[in-house]
């Protein structure tokens, strides 16, 4: 049997005109930009003026990725068109897909099958620009930095300690490290350089976090570029690039607008990846999203160790939001793998595999439950070769923890297979009250915070600091950032920071090589095992298979 691939399916879609999805969620138009006829810019005045009370808002999150692959983002819009259906007012908050992905490992990320939000294309090549924006102000920085220092360095630069990076939106390991400013002293100075992936950048970070331009420009200014002969922080403040920045980024800042496959409103917005960022859409989209949706259905990255976790932790603190409903997201033939089957012995039952592969589903479910006491639902997205028994060993487990089980099949029939999951969300929404509570406390120091976060989340022993992860985390409780919340950048493999270790291991401790400091995002990044701020392509790029016809139609973005 052949099927559509999703952007077939995109294509068959007729969008509604842009201005009919803002009338659906209550935007005037006087608030929208459009850019085009199907995507439009939400002027940042609508959340001043806008007096509506906030709907309820729901988070999807997933189990620990594998191969099988999990559907958190097919599944985050199929549940808010669910939620049209049975005649609830529900819109979409979702991240923006970094190009470095789409042309790398992944190919598009904009949903999948029936539950996609369109214009696909655009969402995943241009856009309206945000990561460019993003772009062009991170290495604006940089090269004030290398100007600065060409021009006299009246502010003592140590050229060794310089932290702040360039970066561009591709998969492109030939560029993590590189020697710069050659060719003469015209040229710049020599020095040791290197690039992070767009999505990295501590711009992106607080780009999705920043509430107003004021708060923007603000953050900006507080980056700590790197250090002086005297061992103090300079900062993007003393260069005085931070208005130059917000200029590049003030139109950027403005919520996108676009539409799921069944017309329900979908806010795109920003994209830092949950394994070396925060992982979450901006800010001001979800806040719009709640004025205009009786349910805000957000996501965020990876499982729910990562994105789950500094979505709850650092998002929500930092923006003073409380998710009245969380879903977790698995499938059987993800958990199967986590049992220890390969990829390609995922289609006959085993119930023995099935077995030691979900204690990765109930760990993320008791962690929503138990250590961030917020409803939870578990989604599983059914494949045809899921057997009954199978179905029914999950519902058995999960019932264990006080958590229903529901079958999703939005992938195939949309916002019909989305129905009874939306019921369900719905029941959680009305019915049961949460009692949210952050895994740490701003007052624990830098250590405590990581070591619950390890305890209570991941289900390790204890953090072991390297020798210079030591004097690093010294040096951030001196200077002053003890009391900001961490942003653990480890892979998304594991619960562990070892991407061998399936399942929901145990026995173990994570190493942190390394602590720096956001000071704009307003939060310390803590690198554990081999984590790349600048990820590379694979063997077979996406890229491969990506093409474009003399028509503009474009080919292979799934």
């Amino acid at each position: 049997m052949s099927y559509l691939t999703d952007i077939e399916i995109a294509r068959q879609c007729k969008c509604e005109p842009i201005t009919e999805i803002a009338a659906k969620c209550g935007v005037d138009e006087k608030y929208l930009e459009p850019y085009g006829k199907n995507k439009a810019k939400i002027d940042l005045s609508y959340l001043s003026e806008n007096k509506n009370k906030d709907g309820k808002l729901v988070l999807v999150t997933a189990i620990t990725p594998t191969p099988a692959g999990e559907g958190k983002t097919t599944t985050t819009i199929g549940l808010a068109d669910g939620m049209r259906k049975i005649g609830k007012r529900a819109v979409v908050a979702m991240r923006e897909p970094s190009l470095g992905p789409v042309f790398g490992i992944k190919g598009g990320a904009a949903g999948g099958g029936y539950a996609q939000v369109v214009p696909m294309e655009d969402i995943n090549l241009h856009f309206t620009g945000d990561f460019h924006a993003i772009s062009a102000a991170n290495n604006l920085l940089a090269a004030m930095i290398d100007n600065h220092i060409h021009q006299g360095n009246a502010l003592g630069i140590d050229t060794r300690r310089i932290t702040w990076k360039r970066c561009v939106d591709m998969n492109d390991r030939q560029l993590r490290s590189v020697v710069d400013g050659l060719g003469g002293r015209m040229n710049g100075v020599p020095r040791e350089d290197g690039f992070d992936i767009t999505v990295a950048s501590e711009i992106m970070a607080i780009f999705c976090l920043s509430n107003s331009i004021s708060d923007l420009k603000e953050r900006l200014s507080r980056i700590i570029v790197g250090y002086n002969y005297n061992n103090e922080p300079v900062t993007c403040g003393q260069l005085k690039a931070q208005g130059a920045m917000t200029a590049l980024l003030k139109d950027a800042l403005k919520p996108n607008l676009v539409q799921t496959l069944e017309g329900t409103p979908a806010f795109v917005h920003g994209g830092p990846f949950a394994n070396i960022a925060h992982g979450c859409n901006s800010v001001l989209a979800t806040k719009i999203a709640l004025k205009t949706g009786d349910y805000a259905i957000t996501e965020a990255g990876f499982g729910a160790d990562l994105g789950a976790e500094k979505f709850l932790d650092i998002k929500c603190r930092m923006a003073s939001l409380v998710p009245d409903a969380v879903v977790v997201v698995a499938t059987i033939r993800a958990l199967k793998m986590h049992g220890g089957l390969s990829k390609n012995q995922l289609g006959e039952e085993n119930l023995e595999a099935l077995e030691k592969g979900i204690p990765n589903l109930l760990r993320h479910v008791s962690n929503i439950k138990n250590v961030y006491k917020l409803p939870c639902v578990v989604a599983v997205n059914r494949f045809p070769t899921d057997t009954d028994k199978e179905v029914e060993f999950i519902i058995e487990k999960c019932r264990l923890l006080g958590v229903n089980v529901v079958l999703s099949d939005v992938w195939a029939k949309g916002g019909e297979g989305g129905k009874d999951l939306a019921k369900e969300v719905v029941r959680l929404c009305e019915e049961e009250k949460g009692d949210f509570t952050f895994s740490y406390e701003d007052s624990e120091s830098i250590s405590e915070k990581i070591e619950n976060v390890v305890k209570k989340v991941y289900g390790g022993n204890g953090v072991v600091f390297t020798p210079a992860a030591k004097k690093q985390l010294n040096q951030l409780e001196e200077m002053g950032f003890g009391s900001l919340p961490v942003c653990i950048a480890k892979t998304q493999y594991s619960f562990s920071d070892d991407p061998k270790k399936l399942g929901a291991p145990d026995d173990f401790e994570v190493t942190v090589k390394n602590l720096k400091v956001s000071a704009g995002a307003g939060f310390i990044v803590v690198l554990t095992g081999d984590i790349m701020t600048m990820p590379g392509l694979p063997k077979v790029p996406a890229a491969e298979n990506i093409d474009v016809d003399e028509d503009g139609n474009i080919t292979g973005l799934f």
